[in-house]
């Protein structure tokens, strides 16, 4: 849905398409959309979960690869366990960070932890893509587990701030990106206000929970949308209830992307080269597994954002 009032400050409004990844695990997927493809670097924005898995389930993502970009996994609820061709692996739980850097080339699966599997139980968080700088798009291959106790926190009248990624409010994540971005988790309790400042070209909110409206807005945005806002428009947020949001943004990348399956570059021959390593195996594999997802048998047909 677009809003295209001259005088509204929101440029899009965006309800998430539904994805079955497999075994009835689904994802919400916001970015890319007709309306819109990117906010900033974020190319890719999926809300996962709650999943409620019964004792002896879990998630079974299996070897994949990726080029071109890096991904940012926010566990709200449960535990996952990420193993890559860089010999990592992370336990990440509610509150923490995993970001891998793919660069020229990685390889990763992602999967329920033994102790959670057993159990049984909820995930539910939210994975990111950001498209990386034509300078560090065949970058070496890393990374990054921020735990909750490192991230900055900002309180202040029924609103707290935490700083996932990127600058916002003069405070620096610890998270490594390569762009002019920011990503933050903010709670607002009922009644509270929340201004989102003009340092950011673009700008936007995924509503997690409750309900906000915008100054100067008609309506009320709720769970599931997300909301993208014109630059330069001053923003601010009331919470009717207690809210849980997800704010997103920065600098839009000059150069257009393509994106096919899990590949991202701004040279559609390097998606090309990338998709026949893959279907010949030619990526290092992930110490310890032998599944691997195979390359879609589709005809591949670049999808290219600005």
């Amino acid at each position: 849905m677009t809003l295209s009032n001259s005088a509204s400050a929101i440029e899009h409004l965006i309800l998430p398409a539904v994805r079955d990844l497999g075994d009835g695990f689904k994802v919400r997927r916001a970015l890319p959309s007709a309306q819109r493809r990117t906010v900033g670097p974020f190319i890719f924005l999926d809300s996962f979960g709650p999943t409620v898995f019964k004792a002896g389930e879990g998630l079974d993502t299996r070897p994949h690869p990726h080029i071109g970009l890096s991904t940012m996994t926010y566990l709200l609820e449960g535990e996952m366990l990420h193993r890559d061709s860089e010999h990592y692996v992370q336990t990440i739980r509610p509150g923490e960070i995993n970001l891998m850097t793919a660069g020229k080339g990685i390889v990763h699966s992602e999967r329920s932890t033994e102790s959670a599997r057993q159990a049984g139980g909820t995930v539910f968080g939210f994975q990111s893509w950001l498209a990386l700088p034509v300078a560090h798009e065949e970058a070496d291959p890393g990374f990054q587990h921020v735990s909750s106790g490192e991230i900055p926190v900002i309180e202040d009248e029924g609103v707290t701030v935490r700083v996932l990624a990127g600058t916002l409010h003069d405070k620096q994540a610890p998270t490594r990106t390569f762009s002019d971005l920011f990503y933050a988790d903010v709670v607002l309790e009922a009644g509270a206000r929340y201004r989102i400042h003009k340092e950011h070209v673009e700008r936007a909110i995924y509503v997690v929970s409750g309900e906000v409206t915008v100054s100067g807005q008609d309506g009320r945005f709720g769970r599931d949308q997300l909301v993208v806002f014109k630059p330069e428009t001053e923003i601010v947020l009331s919470a009717t209830g207690m809210t849980r949001l997800i704010l997103l943004g920065g600098e839009p990348l000059p150069e257009k992307r393509h994106i096919f399956w899990n590949f991202v570059s701004s040279r559609r021959e390097r998606i090309e080269q990338a998709a026949e390593d893959w279907r010949l195996q030619r990526f290092p594999g992930v110490p310890g597994e032998h599944e691997f997802i195979p390359l879609p048998e589709t005809r591949i047909r670049l999808k290219a954002t600005v």
